[in-house]
């Protein structure tokens, strides 16, 4: 079948595979540094606990069958082992199987984290990096051309990707429509990066301008990635100038990189492709039985997107196969933080020396600077994000994070910036606050030389002893 590769897509699916082998290290080194305090055996919502009351055909998953600690942590380093194995190339000096085998390795680690990793693993990337890794066992080595419908089925996912957040901008909040959203989203958004004070300072009229390029980009380019080239090219190029501008502008995970990734396979590189060989008819068949489920699959995920009631950030199949992505559909006016303290006082009092625990990106201290920490995700502090927003994102795991910070639980204490309280002098009480937070001017930055003001809101947590069951926030 001769219409069956495209050998002048080689390069791009050799720049799409390195590329997004490198996304799978950070999701691993992600998950290797931070799943003791947050899914272990004495984590916050722990997998043994998760796994004895879910099936395993809702959440297929290496763990269901057997975990320790140990097996998870030996998971997540063969996970980066794998994943840097395919950033050199090793696929490609593999059999044709050989190479789909090794990557289907790190799908399969990745859906056995992401399937017990609860609240902490609920974001869009997840599944958007199962999705298009899935797709990436298919997509072949230097023996044979890259596959037709695996480049259009990534195509696909890019189209969802764009396509779906901005039907939801326009579905959302007004702002979106009214072209106001940015006067607010820089200052409120999850994690702020170093440049986001900056983006937020920029003239309205250009906020203006950024929001109707954003229509532009992911209601308008992404149907003519379907279009030919150098048109396709040109719509792909677009989309990772606009991604690469969401990259300087705040923290957002991978979620900005693996949407380059795609847009990547979608662009026609210049070259001369080196002479492969004709795909073996296994190969082919294997392909177009698997292009066929996903298309078939993919139903729901149009449905979704033409329905008026259009949801973020789902996935319709337990193997996370096609999946609807979407964000910011609705953007804060009023940025919130949770400010959390202890005290060496057993009984605290007016005079008692409350001391603040540091996250490392969330904003703290209004004189510390937000830093970059993406493509890495730092999983608590954003969930410490959606915690001001709603104590009831915080119900299932918050009372766990104060237990482990009363016992100076050390893996816990490693997913913070700082921890006031030595290692042998364990807080006696812990309590939160509800502040809010704004970007100062220019006028007081220059004068204080603080990036942030906050105010204090309300009481989020009474003060906490350890024995004594946290309440509610």
């Amino acid at each position: 079948m001769g219409w069956f590769t495209a050998p002048d897509y080689w390069l791009s699916r050799l720049v799409f595979q390195r590329a997004l082998a490198g996304v799978y290290l950070v999701a691993f080194l992600t998950a290797a540094l931070q799943f003791r305090a947050l899914i272990g055996e004495r984590g916050m919502l722990p997998v043994p606990r998760f796994v004895a009351r879910a099936p395993f055909r809702r959440a297929p998953s290496l763990f269901q069958l057997h975990y320790t600690d140990r097996f998870f942590a030996a998971c997540t380093w063969t996970g980066c082992a794998v994943s840097a194995a395919l950033i050199v190339g090793l696929d490609s000096r593999l059999p044709l199987w050989g190479g789909m085998l090794l990557w289907a390795i790190p799908w399969v680690l990745y859906l056995s984290i992401v399937n017990v990793g609860q609240t902490w693993y609920g974001f869009g990337w997840e599944s958007l990096l199962l999705e298009v890794g899935f797709l990436a066992v298919f997509l072949g080595n230097d023996e044979v051309a890259p596959p037709v419908v695996v480049l259009f089925l990534l195509r696909w996912i890019l189209f969802r990707v764009e396509f779906g957040a901005g039907l939801i901008k326009l579905r959302g909040d007004a702002c979106w429509r009214k072209l106001t959203c940015l006067d607010f989203h820089h200052e409120t958004q999850p994690m702020p990066g170093p440049l986001s004070w900056f983006f937020h300072h920029l003239p309205r009229p250009l906020h203006r301008i950024e929001v109707a390029a954003n229509h532009v980009t992911q209601l308008v380019v992404p149907v003519l990635l379907f279009t030919p080239q150098p048109v396709a090219t040109a719509a792909a190029s677009l989309m990772i100038a606009t991604q690469l501008w969401l990259v300087l502008s705040g923290n957002f995970s991978w979620l900005n990189w693996i949407t380059i990734v795609l847009a990547v396979s979608a662009i026609g590189f210049p070259h001369t492709p080196p002479p492969t060989a004709a795909p073996p008819l296994w190969y082919e068949v294997t392909v177009l039985a698997v292009a066929a489920l996903l298309l078939w699959l993919s139903h729901r995920p149009v449905l979704n997107m033409v329905s008026r009631r259009q949801i973020m950030n789902r996935s319709f199949d337990p193997l996370h196969l096609v999946n609807t992505y979407g964000a910011f559909g609705t953007v804060g006016r009023i940025r919130y933080e949770v400010v959390v303290e202890g005290t060496a006082d057993a009984v605290p009092h007016e005079e008692s020396g409350w001391q603040e625990y540091e996250f490392k990106g969330k904003p703290g201290d209004p004189r510390r600077w937000p830093r970059q920490f993406a493509p890495y995700h730092l999983r608590l502090d954003w969930m410490m994000w959606f915690a001001a927003l709603s104590p009831g994102y915080a119900e299932p795991w918050f009372g766990a994070l104060v237990e482990r910070l009363l016992e100076n639980d050390r893996d816990t204490l490693r997913l913070l910036r700082r921890s006031p309280f030595p290692a042998d002098a364990p807080p006696r009480c812990i309590r939160a606050r509800l502040f809010r937070y704004r970007y100062t001017t220019w006028r007081e930055l220059r004068e204080t030389g603080a990036c942030w003001e906050r105010t204090f809101v309300r009481e989020y947590l009474p003060p906490t002893r350890l024995g004594t069951a946290a309440q509610r926030p």
